[in-house]
């Protein structure tokens, strides 16, 4: 057994699986110290990652023993890996292992983030009577919300698997690669031809709807069992921001009565990789007020729930929340909030809202009238990510939108300077009437923050897929010409905008290489090697009134 300073570390020690299968993990605890609660993390990403390290070396010393573990199939660990399939179970039985150890006092909790958050939740519903306490950072709620959104392929997503390898990283090597030429192969299931073996991603692009596959392992029809409270932590940029706030509201609503009076959620102003961070992402700086002790609030949970020590943690709220534009932290006991008023925003236009340079007005009035707009979606030239909620640092955030809005297949609709601060806390709603010349293509919207010099910043997106439009089970094809209704989440946010400045929407059909391309040619996801240009038309008028529904917080409430 080795030791660094207080802690005493054992290497590789071996966690039996049930069927015999043995996993491989890394023991963190205070010398000489007794029985303690004990703290796991379940990882692909290789239980010698120095994050993790850190955050191990940090618990123990503060008096719990850690336990790093290789997944199933990965770095040391034996079997196979299947990529979450595999987690619920090896997760129970890792907790049944852990709270026998003659070193732990049999109560455990959990942590990590991304696929790590996710292998914390998938056990929760079977109850093992040692998990006490969970902290799930940037996780989803199943995995057909990771790869697909509502039916459209995450196409950076599902490519990000062949760095991440069948049983080791190719973190090194894999920002070698053409990325932008890997996006752009058809049929999509090309993609890593001839760079990588990834039957991962293979799996995905075989399951584009949601069948049984996903529902196999989805937390959705599973919270009522669960009675262990969980502390989720995510940010407005992350990838699966959306998805965290699913498997936060499930547990508020569906757990048993005391994991649902306990959970928490931190929500802050960051991206998937730098959760916690104040360092300036995007365009923006969100000030040093936006830095959040990471590990600091780990512990501050896990003394409360595991030892008993009041940390003031209970008393706070059910949700502490960054308000970007104003820069702040707030406390809020539900979401949505209940004083939230759903206010709508119309577009509009004389039929030329093409470009930052067009007509396209956005307002509380519905127009009485006006002329449809029309743009060409061509999948050839594909309007490129810029700015959002992805999974990647140099794509995310709160970036400028005007390289993009200059484009003419962006519609783009902007309202009036604002006399007042506008606050929008809550889930952001696209209503659109819209036809296409295609059989199925796809309409896109991001909510942007025009400041008073033009600068004109990302605070939320969204995406829908015209066959998807009424179920991610069963898509089915539009008629071309026909108007249809469709309603697109632009997932959830917190934001003022602040006195002089203006809210813009912009509308398009495609998000690339955040989302694979629609090819308009109704083929199913990854198979298309051909594609058709689509003549996209938006309507605004008093029978077809495509208006951005607004999570709008009162002014004198919200501050």
């Amino acid at each position: 057994m080795a030791t660094l300073g207080g802690v005493a570390i054992q290497f590789d020690v071996g966690v039996p699986m049930r069927d015999g299968v043995s996993l491989a993990a890394d023991v963190y605890r205070p010398r000489d110290a007794g029985p303690l609660p004990a703290l796991l993390c379940r990882t692909i990403y290789d239980k010698q990652q120095a994050r993790y390290v850190e955050w191990a070396l940090r618990f123990a010393e503060h008096g719990y023993a850690v336990v790093l573990q290789d997944c199933r199939g990965r770095y040391a660990s034996g079997g196979e890996w299947a990529p979450y399939v595999c987690e619920t179970a090896d997760g129970y039985d890792t907790h049944q292992w852990l709270g026998a150890q003659p070193w732990c006092d049999g109560t455990v909790g959990t942590f990590g983030i991304s696929y790590v958050g996710f292998t914390q939740i998938l056990p929760a519903p079977l109850r093992s009577p040692h998990l006490k306490a969970l902290v799930p950072i940037a996780n989803q709620e199943d995995n057909f919300g990771h790869i697909y959104c509502d039916g459209v392929l995450h196409l950076a997503n599902a490519v990000h698997f062949a760095r991440i390898g069948d049983r080791v990283m190719r973190a090194t090597s894999y920002p070698a690669l053409d990325l932008d030429g890997l996006f752009r192969r058809l049929p999509v299931s090309d993609a890593l031809a001839g760079v990588a073996s990834c039957p991962p991603f293979q799996l995905f692009l075989s399951h584009p709807t949601f069948d049984g596959y996903w529902r196999s392992y989805t937390m959705k029809g599973r919270y009522a069992e669960i009675d262990a409270p969980a502390y989720f932590i995510t940010g407005w940029y992350d990838n699966l921001v959306h998805e965290m706030f699913k498997v936060f509201t499930g547990w508020k609503r569906e757990a048993r009565p005391e994991a649902r009076r306990l959970t928490k959620m931190l929500v802050g102003p960051w991206t998937h990789q730098a959760i916690g961070s104040a360092a300036p992402f995007g365009d923006v700086d969100f000030g040093a007020r936006s830095a959040v002790d990471i590990p600091g609030e780990h512990l501050r949970w896990y003394d409360q729930r595991l030892k008993q020590i009041d940390t003031d943690i209970d008393r706070q709220k059910a949700l502490r929340i960054f308000v970007m534009g104003r820069n702040a932290w707030r406390e809020e006991d539900e979401w949505p909030l209940a004083r939230t008023r759903f206010e709508r925003y119309y577009l509009g236009s004389g039929g030329r809202a093409n470009s930052l340079y067009g007509d396209g007005t956005l307002g509380e009035v519905m127009p009485s009238g006006g002329l449809p707009d029309k743009f060409v979606y061509d999948p050839d030239d594909p309007v490129p990510t810029l700015g959002g909620q992805t999974m990647f640092l140099d794509q995310s955030g709160p970036k400028d939108r005007r390289p993009v809005e200059r484009r003419d297949d962006v519609l783009v609709y902007t309202g009036p300077v604002l006399e007042r601060d506008l606050e929008v806390t809550g889930p952001v709603t696209l209503a659109l009437h819209a036809a296409s010349s295609a059989v199925d293509t796809d309409f896109t919207a991001t909510l942007v923050d025009v400041h008073p010099n033009g600068k004109a910043t990302h605070v939320c997106e969204g995406i829908v897929r015209a066959s998807f439009r009424e179920s991610v089970e069963r898509p089915a094809p539009i008629e071309p010409g026909r108007a249809y209704d469709y309603k697109m989440p632009l997932w959830e946010t917190s934001y003022v905008f602040l006195p002089g400045h203006r809210v813009r929407l912009e509308v398009s059909s495609s998000n690339f290489p955040r989302f694979d391309r629609n090819l308009n040619t109704g083929e199913p996801v990854g198979r298309g090697r051909d594609w058709v240009r689509a003549t996209q038309t938006v309507f605004h008028d008093a029978d077809r009134p495509s208006h951005l529904l607004l999570p709008v917080i009162p002014e004198e409430a919200g501050r």
